[in-house]
C-alpha cells in the first residue's frame, strides 16, 4: 500500500552538507521525496513537534538542538512508507544500527542521530500537517 511518512534531516546532518547523500539512501530505498523544505525550525515548532517529550529529562536539549542549525523536513512517499524509512533510518543508537542505514553512515550519536521519521501512519500525518499544506506536495 502506498503510504507517506514525514522526515527530518537534522542539525547534525544538514551542518555537515549531508542532505544530499541521506536523500541518496532514501530513494535508492524506493522512497519518493514528495516534497521539502530547508527551514530553521523556530523554538515553538519544535517544543510543538516535540511536545510528547515535554516531561522527559532531555526535552529542553532536544529543542535547543533542533533549533541550532537549519533541517530539511521533507514527505516521503512509497510502499509501506513508514516501516519503510524506519528501516532506512536504523537504530536511534548508531552504534546498533545496521550497515547501510541513515544512522549506520552519518549519525554523531543517540541525540545527534541525523533523521527522524514518523512512528506511524497517524503521526505521519499530524507531523506533515505541521509543516506542509496539500499544495506543497507534489506526488
Amino acid at each position: 500500500m502506498t503510504e507517506r511518512t514525514f522526515s527530518i534531516i537534522k542539525p547534525d546532518a544538514t551542518r555537515r552538507n549531508l542532505t544530499g547523500k541521506v536523500n541518496a539512501v532514501i530513494e535508492d530505498a524506493g522512497l519518493r521525496i514528495v516534497a521539502q523544505r530547508r527551514i530553521k525550525m523556530t523554538e515553538a515548532q519544535a517544543k510543538k513537534f516535540y511536545e510528547v517529550h515535554a516531561e522527559r529529562p532531555f526535552y529542553g536539549e532536544l529543542v535547543e538542538f533542533m533549533t541550532s542549525a537549519p533541517v530539511v523536513v521533507q514527505v516521503l512517499e512509497g510502499e509501506n512508507a513508514v516501516a519503510r524509512y524506519r528501516e532506512v533510518m536504523g537504530a536511534t543508537n548508531p552504534a546498533q544500527a545496521a550497515d547501510g542505514t541513515i544512522r549506520k553512515l552519518y549519525a554523531e550519536s543517540v541525540g545527534e542521530n541525523s533523521v527522524h521519521g514518523s512512528d506511524s501512519i497517524e503521526n505521519a500525518k499530524i507531523e506533515i500537517a505541521q509543516f506542509f499544506t496539500d499544495a506543497d506536495i507534489v506526488g
